[in-house]
């Protein structure tokens, strides 16, 4: 997979804009940045698409733009030339795919079946769009497509909503999905930019998932820890739960047997994915403790500290 699919990925959401009016570009990019999501695929399918995708690339070099409904090649130079970072396609059409793999233009065509599949595979690609994926049997279909091509992943479009988002980007072949519930050409149309902002800042929220896990109490030895987790255990009725290094109480206290992480402790928060959470967190300012993360036998990263401790507490995240 190529490091821009690499990055879409990490993005998680991908934005679908149908622009109408050229002056609505420039406001649309403020809200999509300013509600966490530095993307978009501009459709050609508005004849201002073009300009559109100039100003966007040029006045937020932050963001990162690509084409979609792509149709012709001649779409391509024109896309690329304004700035487009991807080309995406709602079929596949074989002269298009190959123009864009013979100029290392990254490309994801529309597939709805696996013949289609197939001959992304002869073009040399790893990563297809389905579309309309709702329509044409959702995530159910995106599995039973996946089974027999175990190298290709997917980016659904059509139908996909901040109802059902996470459980397609819950199945690890899914790479991102295409969504246009926050940026509704009703909504850009009537200049509604800060509704914009507010529903790309709840979508992200939701994909994230962000929620407190457990907190873990520091002690100066095991006896003192024995000592504090029976107190909340015997007080609350927690399940106590002894582990090599410490005490669960239940599954929102955990004391650890020693001075562990942070002065104070640490705090576990759960989400969706920890790669998603250090790529958005990272574009907040963020910073990671890298020595500390920890990766599945996939290669998929489960575990991580922040650099910086709040109130005495080191915080790491981890899967929900």
């Amino acid at each position: 997979m190529n490091e821009t699919l690499v990055k879409l990925s990490k993005i998680g959401i991908v934005p679908v804009v149908a622009l109408n009016k050229i002056e609505d570009a420039r406001p649309l990019a403020e809200a999509l940045c300013a509600g966490g999501l530095p993307c978009a695929e501009v459709t050609f399918r508005t004849a201002c698409a073009e300009e559109a995708i100039r100003i966007m690339s040029q006045e937020f070099p932050q963001m990162f733009v690509g084409a979609g409904t792509v149709l012709t090649t001649e779409q391509v130079d024109r896309a690329v030339n304004a700035g487009a970072k991807f080309i995406v396609s709602p079929g596949l059409n074989p002269e298009v795919v190959k123009y864009c793999v013979d100029k290392g233009i990254p490309v994801t065509p529309g597939c709805a079946n696996p013949s289609d599949i197939e001959q992304a595979i002869a073009l040399g690609l790893d990563v297809v769009k389905v579309f309309p994926a709702e329509a044409i049997g959702g995530l159910k279909l995106i599995k039973s497509m996946a089974a027999p091509y175990v190298n290709m992943k997917f980016m659904p479009t059509g139908g996909i909503n901040a109802g059902n988002l996470n459980e397609y980007l819950a199945y690890d072949r899914i790479i991102a999905c295409g969504g246009s519930w926050m940026v509704s050409s009703a909504l850009v149309d009537a200049g509604k930019f800060d509704e914009i902002t507010e529903l790309t800042k709840e979508a992200v929220k939701n994909m994230l998932g962000f929620r407190i896990k457990h907190i873990g109490i520091n002690s100066e030895n095991e006896a003192a820890a024995t000592t504090t987790a029976n107190a909340f255990c015997n007080i609350f009725g927690f399940a106590k739960d002894e582990r090599p290094k410490s005490f669960f109480c239940g599954e929102g206290i955990e004391v650890m047997k020693m001075q562990g992480r942070g002065k104070m402790g640490h705090i576990a928060v759960g989400c969706n994915s920890v790669e998603r959470a250090v790529y958005h967190l990272s574009e907040q300012g963020i910073e990671f403790d890298m020595d500390s993360a920890e990766y599945n036998e996939k290669g998929v990263l489960t575990f991580i500290y922040f650099k910086e401790s709040f109130g005495g507490f080191d915080v790491h995240l981890t899967l929900n």
